[in-house]
């Protein structure tokens, strides 16, 4: 990822403690994410219109449909991603980006890098 204006570098293995660079690295991210999941699940759509509709006989039919399965629910959970990112994107400009949902704590700032999403503190996540 580019630098951010203040010159931190974003990426997703670095710490970010710029909230709103946090949030769009992980946006980036995850939208690339899903536009590749995306296009491979088209793609494993396509192959199967060219095989067999025999999953039970087939050899090939069982892979391909656990495949399809398998992908689709990885984009279904970033798909999820994204919604939560957007919604903490409203909580930053909101102000109340990283408090707590629960105990209106601070979360902290190494939590937010591992899930900028989230909307609790360790704390009350482990209740």
């Amino acid at each position: 990822m580019p630098p951010t204006e203040s010159g931190t570098a974003v990426c997703s293995t670095g710490t970010v403690t710029d909230p709103a660079a946090r949030l769009t690295a992980r946006r980036a991210e995850t939208a690339e994410l899903a536009e590749a999941l995306s296009r491979r699940l088209a793609g494993i759509i396509e192959s199967s219109t060219h095989t067999t509709h025999d999953d039970e006989h087939d050899p090939e039919g069982v892979t391909i449909a656990f495949e399809r399965a398998q992908v689709a629910g990885v984009l279904t959970q970033a798909r999820a991603e994204l919604r939560a990112l957007d919604a903490a994107d409203l909580r930053l400009t909101a102000g109340t980006y990283g408090t707590c949902a629960r105990c209106h704590r601070p979360i902290t700032a190494e939590r937010l890098d591992a899930l900028p999403a989230t909307t609790t503190c360790i704390r009350c996540a482990d209740r």
